[in-house]
């Protein structure tokens, strides 16, 4: 399995969600592509930690769907699912707009003003072409409000369910459509100056709808070309290269 050419970046503090967060960012960011097989060994030697770590990050990753496993034959990267995309769409804007609505009555000067200087951030990372860097911008503008929201079950909701997503947003991001979310932020932005609720509730359920026609297109053939992958390594009895036994 390919790995970053970069060695110990895990600390030895906190092993287990650094360990998570790097294995999730490999994942989301395409260097670990969908149906790559992991190997307990490889990830061992690129994070410079043990074992243990490197096994629960990956049960957790499992759990949130970014990880495949088959006892004894092999641990992947997911395929790109449509269904579980679906979902995770669904509830990761749904707790947007919770925290939209949580955050209003809360909201000084001070968060409309932070929204903007993400927002800006945001457009410029996207002319630039710099995906990592629009993500980043995304994230700090919606996080705003999460964060005025003081609710801390919306942010472990979409710790689980935002890197289900991260994939389908570079997409969007590396595409002209994407330029189409710096006009809606402003759209929020100006709601939630207004004190506009409901409005700016909805302008946030837009914003994040803005992903379901990826998932019409870009994720089936993708994840329909994984499970034939899998499927054919089960057929000729073994589980190809780079397969953790466990």
């Amino acid at each position: 399995m390919p790995v970053p050419q970069s060695r110990g970046l895990v600390s030895r503090s906190l092993l287990r969600d650094n360990a998570y967060r790097a294995i999730r960012d490999a994942i989301v960011d395409g260097t670990l592509a969908p149906g790559e097989r992991l190997n307990d060994t490889d990830l061992v030697e690129w994070l410079g930690v043990s074992r243990t770590p490197v096994r629960e990050a990956l049960a957790r990753l499992e759990q949130a769907g970014l990880v495949r496993t088959k006892p004894g034959r092999y641990t992947m990267v997911s395929p790109l699912d449509v269904r579980a995309a679906r979902a995770a769409q669904s509830v990761t804007a749904a707790m947007h707009e919770l925290a939209v609505r949580e955050a209003m009555p809360h909201l000084t000067a001070a968060e409309p003003a932070a929204m903007r200087e993400a927002n800006a951030r945001f457009a410029d990372a996207l002319r630039r072409g710099d995906v990592d860097a629009a993500i980043d911008a995304d994230d700090a503008f919606h996080d705003v409000a999460v964060t005025a929201c003081a609710n801390p079950a919306v942010r472990t909701v979409l710790e689980q369910f935002t890197p289900v997503l991260r994939r389908v947003e570079r997409l969007r991001f590396s595409s002209l459509s994407g330029r189409g979310s710096v006009a809606q932020h402003e759209r929020i932005i100006a709601l939630c100056e207004a004190g506009d609720v409901e409005g700016a509730v909805a302008a946030t359920r837009a914003n994040w709808q803005t992903l379901l026609p990826l998932l019409d297109t870009a994720l089936l053939d993708t994840d329909t070309d994984a499970d034939t992958e899998a499927d054919t390594d089960e057929r000729d009895g073994g589980p190809g290269r780079g397969v953790t036994r466990r």
